[in-house]
């Protein structure tokens, strides 16, 4: 399959049950979803230091990736797997929260920095590239930079949780979209709520 769409889709977080519920593993919950819908099973690969799960979707052969190891070596697993099936970074899209936006809020776009967000900044200097797709999560901010590390850390109150969830809900109907490469096309319906 040439790499005109996303053929792997990387959720962030940390490993660990203590962090399965916290706003920094909105990236895991997003896959997991994935992977319930469409009867896939994540798998320990030791190789590629982290979680792997292949599913079908939209007829499209598709990879799931949940690195095993902390958010700020986010990029040591993404990158053995996109080496090992020799995936470019343009057909990676990498889902992640993101502070800048509000609650319930999910935009994509493709490129651009790390803004401080230690698993992007990792992604970019292993792929050494920034041309990866990102599915922004919004988890707002909390207002002070210092309170940054345990506001992602810590759980969102149950109506934030809900939010969220239903954000990553509206995300999935652009997937089609995006294995065939309509990023347009995926960015117009996304954005519009449509």
């Amino acid at each position: 399959m040439p790499d005109s769409g996303i053929r792997l889709i990387v959720g962030l977080g940390n490993p660990g049950a203590q962090y399965e519920a916290t706003r920094h593993n909105v990236g895991f919950w997003f896959v997991d979803a994935l992977a319930a819908r469409h009867q896939g099973q994540f798998r320990a690969e030791i190789k590629f230091h982290g979680l792997l799960c292949r599913i079908l979707l939209a007829g499209a052969d598709l990879r799931l990736l949940k690195p095993g190891t902390f958010m700020n070596r986010s990029g040591q697993s993404l990158g053995a797997v996109a080496r090992y099936l020799g995936i470019s970074a343009e057909a990676i899209l990498v889902a992640h929260d993101e502070l800048d936006l509000p609650v319930g809020t999910v935009r994509l776009k493709q490129g651009g920095g790390h803004a401080g967000h230690n698993g992007l900044r990792d992604i970019i200097n292993v792929l050494g590239s920034r041309d990866f797709w990102r599915l922004r999560i919004g988890i707002d901010h909390p207002g002070d930079r210092e309170q940054v590390i345990n506001y992602v850390l810590g759980r969102p109150s149950r109506d934030d949780e809900s939010l969220i969830l239903g954000a990553l809900d509206a995300a999935e109907p652009c997937l089609p979209d995006l294995l065939e490469g309509q990023f347009q096309k995926a960015m117009n319906r996304l954005h519009s709520g449509r």
